[in-house]
């Protein structure tokens, strides 16, 4: 893998794509760094090598041009602190004014680059608009595996203009490393847990991996759908009546593959979207009409941690309820428990995908898993069996 970690940067201006798409409350103030402390090891390498690392990345969703609220100006303090040194800004991504804040750089300095999509061309790949980028630098670093499925100016066309000098970071290297490992050469017995609100969007995760895995669960929203489509009543429940037929295809599918499907069995209702509702537990196939259900019962959790406990090789992506509310947050804290305990006992665990990140924070589980991935897309792509743009770019 054409990393950083064996080569000298001394004195090379180095084009570092990270990923700092952070939230930012309402003062501007970071409330989760996770994808800023990811990036930091890349950073430190080329500092500590006496390169001078220009940093790019994009922010939110700017509409036309600039936009106060999406400037990447609001990362550089933390940055700052996090490096602790003084990071520098240009505000702009091209052009003279950055082609001269990038000729006052020493080595071992910090700069960081306006939001790279407050230009159109950014997402259109447009190739006057990536040369310009590309001449800001003698070396190009893609440390962003959140944007690594999207085929960017900055994340693929890029690296045409560095044939010989074209790296990954090294988190994008581990986000490789940890993904193959899991579907390329998995211990077995292999279990994927997918959870979310919807089928939509998960279809052909779940297809590929019906080619992969020993153990798919199911959990989430997207449950209802598929009890539903097993003759089941799910009340008020969430539901996709236009995939009612697809999920028990799949079902029928993961019996033609020999896959053990797990579906919850059981599920804890409410009568409102609300902490504070009125709770009862049924099977899943009984919902009474005027609740719906929030998250998984105790007999799901129950099978779904036998099958994880049993498991070398465990993929999370998406939570078991709404775990959000505490009193519908049980399933998922349980079954990541579960991978918890099996990775304690040698299992090899990845989670990606937003809302499993967050679970995992929120519990206090972060440290007691293999593997927590910075791109909800990118690993869906990954495991749905595409090619991400920002890697082969780098590869080829």
């Amino acid at each position: 893998m054409k990393n950083i970690s064996n080569i000298s940067l001394s004195g090379k201006k180095v084009l570092i794509r990270v990923d700092f798409n952070v939230p930012l409350d309402e003062n501007f103030n970071i409330t989760d760094d996770s994808r800023i402390q990811a990036a930091l090891p890349t950073i430190k390498k080329v500092i500590a090598d006496g390169g001078k690392a220009i940093i790019m990345s994009h922010l939110g969703r700017p509409k036309n041009g600039f936009e106060e609220r999406f400037s990447l100006k609001h990362t550089v303090k933390h940055l700052s602190d996090l490096l602790e040194k003084t990071v520098q800004f240009s505000s702009d991504c091209i052009g003279e004014n950055t082609t001269t804040d990038i000729e006052k750089m020493e080595d071992g300095d910090v700069l960081v680059l306006e939001n790279l999509r407050f230009y159109s061309e950014e997402k259109a790949g447009d190739n006057d608009f990536t040369k310009q980028i590309a001449s800001l630098g003698d070396v190009y670093v893609n440390d962003a595996f959140g944007t690594a499925h999207r085929a960017h100016a900055s994340t693929a066309i890029i690296a045409d203009y560095f044939p010989d000098n074209k790296y990954f970071g090294h988190l994008l290297s581990n986000e490789i490393s940890s993904l193959e490992k899991a579907l390329d050469k998995p211990e077995r017995p292999f279990t994927a847990i997918i959870g979310g609100a919807k089928i939509t969007g998960k279809i052909d995760v779940i297809t590929s991996l019906f080619d992969k895995v020993d153990n798919l669960i199911i959990g989430g929203g997207m449950a209802y759908t598929f009890a539903k489509s097993m003759g089941g009543n799910i009340g008020n429940s969430l539901v996709e009546d236009e995939k009612v037929e697809l999920a028990k295809s799949l079902i029928a599918d993961a019996k033609t593959k020999g896959v053990q499907l797990l579906l919850p069995s059981d599920s804890v209702n409410a009568d409102d979207f609300n902490n504070n509702a009125t709770i009862q537990n049924s099977a899943i196939t009984n919902v009474p009409n005027g609740y719906m259900g929030l998250d998984i019962g105790s007999e799901s959790i129950t099978r779904f941690s036998n099958a994880i406990l049993e498991s070398k090789t465990i993929v999370w992506n998406g939570p078991m309820g709404v775990f959000e509310m505490e009193n519908f947050s049980n399933g998922t804290k349980k079954i990541g428990e579960a991978i918890c305990e099996a990775t304690k006992n040698g299992a090899f665990s990845l989670v990606g995908g937003g809302d499993s990140v967050a679970a995992v924070k929120q519990f206090g589980f972060a440290d007691k898993v293999s593997y927590i991935s910075t791109g909800g897309g990118a690993m869906l792509e990954y495991l749905e069996g595409k090619q991400l743009p920002g890697v082969v770019a780098i590869q080829k």
